[in-house]
């Protein structure tokens, strides 16, 4: 007569020294400590890679592997060794990986080598992710003690594995990201695995091999610590580092990620040190007359390089700033001298829902200036969104933006086609070199969009005064450039792809 109850391959029963409780408190916490790593990587590879969607792909990717090997490998192993004494070190030594991931990550990136990161960054993921994978077969061979009783331990299991993956999700997004650092994640998420791995070792064998696994989760923690490529301030959705000019005391430069964003001089908002800020600006200065006020909306705040110009040269004029990340704001305030009361209002929201929000009419010159990574978010390039900049303008007011575009510039030229659709007048800013190299170099082009014509050619001689070698494109010749290039819709908006070449550079 069969046996139902769950036998070794040896014949003896495996006793399973687990509970209920204790079976459920482990599959939620491994599954939750895979999302955790998942979306800490993603913050961990942003300096080195960008915020792209490529990123988000690879990183998405790595982790689904790495769960898939680890189920199938965990429910191998589960049939070979006794479960009950693979818990413990399954979880210590994904506790140590975890620990260490910032300094190997940050380590990485810092030799500027693109292979060697992406070959760490897929170990920092694949080998916790596969051992924490492995810890649901080998509970639930602990439970499948009764036959008739298999698919609803199967079941509930697979469930609360679930579950635990949407709080580690949640739980990172909304709350730890916001308020501890990165590395404090990682290496406090080391350090409850390898004290998981402890109680279970408590259960099983005592506290025998868990002491080495905890001085490692000590070591890593010392390591971050002191590891290169750090942030001076980790945001929401940026590593903010803050760079001082060594050939102007009061320069400093923003970088979000890795990339440069903004030049702010603290002693004079006038000073302009990067072109595609020279190129707005000139171009403000000869569509509007020389102190006009103006009402003004920018798309994305960084270091409010333009709006602390306007400002200052333009008194009367009111800046209201639509920036997405709160951390940046609180940069501008207390690292790059923003002070209450000088003419700029910053909402802390998405530029497109700040569109919305907007009256008719009600802005005579709006700024385009928002990043995430290298490229534009999608959701601000789109007919949809240009409508909203067209219905907030006024009749004679102008939009201006600041792209970021490499190889054979296939995302700017989207962007103006789009642009061409809801303005009649629309023309394009940028250096020679942009538009005549083919070494796929790239850099920043200013769209300049508006239904009353623009004198390009005054533009162009106020940003040659600035020192800045560009050039104006526009009519029949912006027109020829642009080609056939798709008009960007919200149901239709590859901007990560079209940017694709900058990967290759």
């Amino acid at each position: 007569m069969t046996n139902e109850r769950a036998v070794l391959s040896h014949g003896r029963p495996e006793p399973t020294s687990l509970g209920r409780r204790g079976a459920a408190a482990l599959v939620f916490g491994a599954s939750a400590s895979v999302l955790v790593v998942e979306l800490v990587s993603l913050r961990l590879l942003a300096p080195y890679l960008g915020l792209t969607l490529e990123t988000n792909t690879l990183v998405i990717g790595v982790a689904l592997a790495a769960i898939a090997i680890g189920s199938w490998a965990g429910g191998r192993a589960a049939d070979v060794v006794p479960p009950r004494r693979a818990l413990g070190p399954l979880l210590a030594v994904s506790g140590v990986a975890v620990a260490v991931t910032p300094f190997a990550v940050r380590g990485a990136g810092a030799i500027s080598d693109a292979t060697l990161l992406m070959l760490v960054a897929s170990l920092a993921i694949i080998v916790p992710g596969t051992l924490l994978a492995a810890v649901t077969p080998m509970v639930t061979k602990l439970r499948l003690t009764d036959l008739h009783k298999t698919g609803t331990v199967v079941g509930q299991l697979s469930g609360i594995g679930t579950a635990g993956a949407i709080v580690g999700t949640v739980l990172t997004g909304f709350v730890l990201i916001s308020r501890v650092p990165v590395s404090g994640i990682m290496i406090g998420l080391g350090a409850a695995l390898v004290i998981a791995a402890a109680l279970v070792e408590l259960r099983v064998r005592g506290l025998r091999s868990v002491g080495a696994a905890a001085l490692l989760v000590v070591a890593g923690g010392g390591a971050v610590a002191v590891a290169p490529g750090g942030c001076d301030a980790e945001t929401t959705y940026h590593c903010a580092v803050i760079v001082t000019d060594p050939d102007r005391a009061a320069g400093r430069v923003l970088l979000l990620d890795s990339a440069p964003h903004s030049y702010v001089d603290l002693a004079d908002p006038t000073y302009l040190r990067f072109d595609y800020a020279k190129a707005m600006v000139s171009v403000i200065e000869t569509a509007y007359p020389a102190g006009q006020a103006l009402q003004a909306y920018h798309i994305g705040g960084g270091g409010l390089t333009v709006p602390r110009y306007l400002d200052r040269v333009r008194p009367g004029t009111v800046s209201l700033v639509s920036e997405i990340d709160s951390g940046v704001v609180r940069i501008d305030t207390e690292r790059l001298g923003l002070k209450t009361g000088d003419g700029i209002d910053i909402r802390v929201e998405d530029a497109r829902l700040g569109l919305g929000r907007l009256a008719d009419d009600s802005r005579n010159l709006i700024i385009g200036d928002a990043f995430g990574g290298v490229s534009v978010p999608w959701h601000l390039t789109t007919r949809e969104a240009v409508q909203q900049v067209d219905r907030v303008l006024t009749e004679d007011g102008v939009y201006l933006v600041n792209l970021l575009d490499f190889g054979p510039l296939a995302f700017a030229r989207a962007e103006v086609a789009t642009l061409t659709e809801a303005f009649a007048h629309v023309a394009l800013a940028t250096e020679t070199d942009t538009l005549t190299d083919g070494d796929g170099a790239g850099g920043n082009l200013v769209v300049i969009a508006s239904n009353r014509p623009i004198n390009v050619d005054a533009a162009v001689d106020r940003l040659t005064q600035r020192g800045a070698k560009w050039d104006v494109i526009t009519g029949a010749e912006l027109t020829e450039w642009t080609g056939d290039a798709p008009v960007l819709t919200d149901d239709y908006a590859p901007v990560d792809q079209l940017l694709t070449p900058y990967s290759v550079r």
